[in-house]
C-alpha cells in the first residue's frame, strides 16, 4: 500500500466521534457522497419487497432510514459488514434515531465465499425481527445473492429465486460477479440428483475451490465464459 493510499484511507476514516462536530459531520457526508457514491442513490433505491415483510435495496442514506421506519421496518441487515466508513456510521446513527435494529455480515460478490458466511446469513434470516430489509452498496449483487438464498431458504423454486440476480437490478453475468450465477448453476446440478435444500447444500456440498477454478478458467460447465 502506497503512502498516498494510506493517507486517503486515513482521511476517509469515520468514527462515531467524527459525527459529534459540525465539521466532522460535513466531512462524513462528503465521504459518503464522494467515495461511496451516495449522490447516485438519492432517488435510485432498488427497493423491492421480495417476500411478505422482507425487502431488498441499495445503501440507504440517513433520510431513507427514517422512511423505512415509517414503512414499519424493524431490522436492517447490512451485507457490507461494519467499519469506520461514512456509509456505516451514518446508517448506524440514523437507525438508532429511527428505532431500527442493525445487523451486519459480510458476503462477497466477486469471489466464492466461505461456507461459514452463508451459515451466518441463514442464522440472521431466522432471528431478525421483521419486517426487515437487506442491502449492499448498489443493491445488485450481494443483495441479489442474499435475496436468492432467502427465497430458497423459505422453499421457493430455484428458477423463481434466481430472478433476484438479473440485469433488472444491474447484476451483470459478464463481469466477475457472474461467479454468483455459476454457484447457482452448481446448485441446479445438485437438484437434478434429487431434492436438497439450499442450507444443506451449502453446508455439505458447496465447493468454493471448484467454483473459483471454474471461474478462473473462464468456463461455465464446458461453455465459454466471459472474463474481465
Amino acid at each position: 500500500m502506497t503512502s498516498l493510499t494510506k493517507s486517503i484511507k486515513g482521511l476517509a476514516r469515520i468514527t462515531p466521534e467524527t459525527l459529534t462536530t459540525t465539521s466532522g459531520r460535513l466531512w462524513a457526508m462528503i465521504c459518503y457522497n464522494l467515495f461511496d457514491h451516495g449522490f447516485l442513490r438519492v432517488w435510485w433505491t432498488n427497493l423491492e419487497e421480495i417476500a411478505p415483510g422482507v425487502w431488498r435495496s441499495n445503501q440507504p442514506g440517513p433520510q431513507r432510514m427514517a422512511h423505512y421506519a415509517r414503512m414499519g421496518i424493524k431490522s436492517v441487515l447490512i451485507l457490507r459488514g461494519r467499519g469506520e466508513k461514512a456509509h456505516y456510521q451514518l446508517e448506524r446513527e440514523a437507525a438508532e434515531r429511527a428505532g431500527i435494529t442493525l445487523h451486519a455480515t459480510t458476503i462477497h460478490a466477486r469471489k466464492a465465499a466461505d461456507p461459514a458466511r452463508f451459515k451466518e446469513l441463514f442464522r440472521l434470516f431466522e432471528t431478525m425481527e421483521g419486517p426487515w430489509l437487506m442491502h449492499c452498496k448498489s443493491g445488485a449483487d450481494r443483495a441479489g445473492l442474499a435475496s436468492v438464498l432467502y427465497l430458497l431458504w423459505i422453499g421457493r423454486p430455484l428458477a423463481e429465486a434466481r430472478k433476484q440476480l438479473s440485469w433488472r437490478y444491474f447484476h451483470l453475468t459478464s463481469t466477475q460477479t457472474g461467479i454468483l450465477d455459476v454457484m447457482l448453476d452448481h446448485y441446479e446440478e445438485a437438484l437434478r440428483e434429487g431434492p436438497k435444500d439450499i442450507e444443506t447444500w451449502l453446508a455439505e456440498d458447496y465447493d468454493p475451490a471448484r467454483l473459483t477454478a471454474e471461474w478462473k478458467e473462464g468456463r461455465r460447465h464446458g461453455k465459454p465464459w466471459p472474463r474481465d
